[in-house]
């Protein structure tokens, strides 16, 4: 048992996974920041949801839960998000992500895409991309407070 219902993140009492290390090596590129727990409790606490596209998978299989109906959940929650609130930062990693940027009303809020962290995609885009420091910069652009990351 690995996830900890928090895209990414998993308990410290377990290894992390490929995708989370490739995120935290970003994070140390773009801010200088040295992660030293796997859990991202820390980031939920100031407001930061970390929402896969489909909410569940089997063990070592990935996307084997795509098409149960997840997506129309994930699908509403973005929606409602865009509709009921402003100045929001979505962060779109990878193609299934990227599709849900048709549900957010660029006009009130920031989109960031990229490749995904996973090891397949992270030379293709998400290394250099800098989310960090550009959520940090939106955020502060509107009078919000940043993340302590």
């Amino acid at each position: 048992f690995q996830a900890n219902g928090l895209c990414f993140s998993v308990s410290d009492l377990v290894k992390a996974p490929p995708s989370l290390k490739n995120i935290f090596t970003e994070l140390k590129e773009d801010l200088g920041i040295e992660k030293t727990s796997n859990e991202l409790d820390s980031w939920a606490k100031q407001g930061v949801l970390l929402l896969n596209a489909t909410l569940t998978v089997r063990a070592h299989e990935p996307n084997s839960h795509k098409d149960l109906g997840w997506e129309k959940f994930t699908d509403f929650i973005i929606k409602e998000i865009s509709e009921k609130k402003e100045n929001v930062v979505f962060v779109l990693w990878g193609a299934f992500a990227q599709k849900k940027a048709s549900l957010i009303d660029e006009t009130k809020h920031f989109i960031i895409q990229s490749a995904h962290p996973s090891p397949f995609s992270v030379y293709r885009g998400f290394y250099g991309s800098r989310p960090f420091s550009k959520i940090n910069e939106y955020l502060i652009s509107k009078n919000k407070k940043p993340i302590n990351w």
